[in-house]
């Protein structure tokens, strides 16, 4: 099931971007055997269900062994796709970068996850999420202009710019292969990627449409109509109806047509705009507004909660969530007609599958005899 069965892809155990990449890969039907580190324990958020390590199969191994190096080379002699998320030169020290492993195959996509990238000044250096977006950029505009900028979790650096980059990385190189014959290092770096994904905003930026300073500009919450809003429970709507028909449908549904208001693309008239739309907001609940602007395009929509979306009627009706060993999380996407995604299984145990990458039981029995595989 899914559009890349058949893709094999070896993943060396880390934390975060590159997992989300694998977990893409195998949500898409590649079938991914995950390496992880012997006697690392669980690691963080490794419990059964987690998202994160669904649809594997693993093997845990002592990459630091003698034999550590030639069990992953022998993985990915026969697999089409090696990732891994040390930083630069740690998995040429413990003896399968991208050279020897490609020498070993000549046809794998070898794909590096990592913060600063594999050269420049800061690629030794340790760092986060929050670091990578702050050097790319990205994070200066999120926040309002009193206030410094807020971090928008880690979506942008770990899981846009960092995962979901490096599994595009890898898909364009497999492509490149059908004509080549040919793998290649795939070097994706979260600096890189939190970059890439600011383009709009530099395009913006470039014709003077968008300013370089926090809270002053169309979609970061300055303009009252793009913006979030209390309601009368505590809960929240958001709204964002920039286009003129959009906006007319908004003050409709807020009663608020024919009454003398500032225009709406006047900047000097957005403060009594939000006074207005605030107390508004506030009188009503959240489902109520829910109910107001329902079928309409007001572009108003009610800010769910992490439990409270996978409940939402939309969102079953689309099956945008699924539940996996006791876990809710979010479906594969996106959709296929033709080689739909399967619903994912909860990552399992590799004994059964590695004579299928090339392991015989007699080279197994070695492994763990030496202490190589735990």
């Amino acid at each position: 099931m899914g559009p890349l069965t058949g893709l094999r892809v070896v993943e060396i155990a880390s934390l975060a971007p590159a997992p989300f990449c694998c977990m893409v890969l195998a949500d898409l039907g590649a079938e991914v055997l995950r390496v992880d580190r012997a006697g690392a324990g669980p690691g963080l958020g490794r419990t059964p269900g987690n998202p994160l390590d669904r649809g594997r199969r693993s093997v845990a191994a002592d990459l630091k062994s003698p034999g550590g190096a030639e069990f992953v080379l022998r993985l990915a002699g026969s697999a089409d796709v090696l990732v891994e998320g040390f930083r630069p030169g740690v998995a040429e020290r413990l003896g399968f970068g991208p050279r020897v492993a490609l020498e070993r195959n000549p046809a794998l996509v070898y794909g590096r996850m990592t913060g600063w990238g594999q050269q420049g000044p800061r690629s030794q250096q340790a760092g986060h999420d929050i670091n990578y977006i702050a050097m790319s950029g990205a994070l200066h505009p999120v926040g309002p202009a009193d206030r410094p900028p807020v971090p928008p979790i880690n979506y942008i650096g770990d899981f846009g710019g960092g995962g979901m980059l490096l599994a595009v990385g890898i898909l364009a190189a497999l492509f490149e292969r059908q004509r080549s014959g040919q793998g290649q290092v795939v070097d994706a770096a979260m600096v890189d990627g939190a970059a890439l994904l600011s383009s709009f905003i530099h395009g913006l930026h470039a014709t003077g449409i968008w300013a370089d300073r926090r809270g002053t500009n169309l979609l970061d919450g300055t303009a009252p109509f793009y913006d979030t809003y209390a309601t009368s429970d505590g809960r929240y709507v958001s709204v964002g109806a920039l286009e003129p028909q959009f906006y007319a449908a908004l003050l409709k549904g807020l009663g608020l047509t024919g009454e003398d208001l500032p225009p709406q693309n006047d900047p000097a008239g957005w403060p009594a705009l939000r006074e207005r739309f605030t107390a508004i907001f506030a009188s009503r609940t959240r489902d109520e507004w829910e109910d107001t602007f329902a079928g309409t395009d007001a572009c108003v929509a009610p800010i769910l909660t992490l439990t409270e979306a996978p409940h939402h009627p939309d969102n079953r009706a689309r099956e945008v969530f699924v539940e996996l060993a006791g876990v809710v999380q979010p479906a594969p996407a996106p959709r296929f007609d033709r080689t739909p995604a399967a619903v994912p299984t909860p990552g399992t145990t590799a004994d059964a599958t590695l004579a299928g990458w090339g392991i015989t039981p007699d080279e197994l029995a070695t492994l763990r005899a030496e202490g190589t595989l735990s």
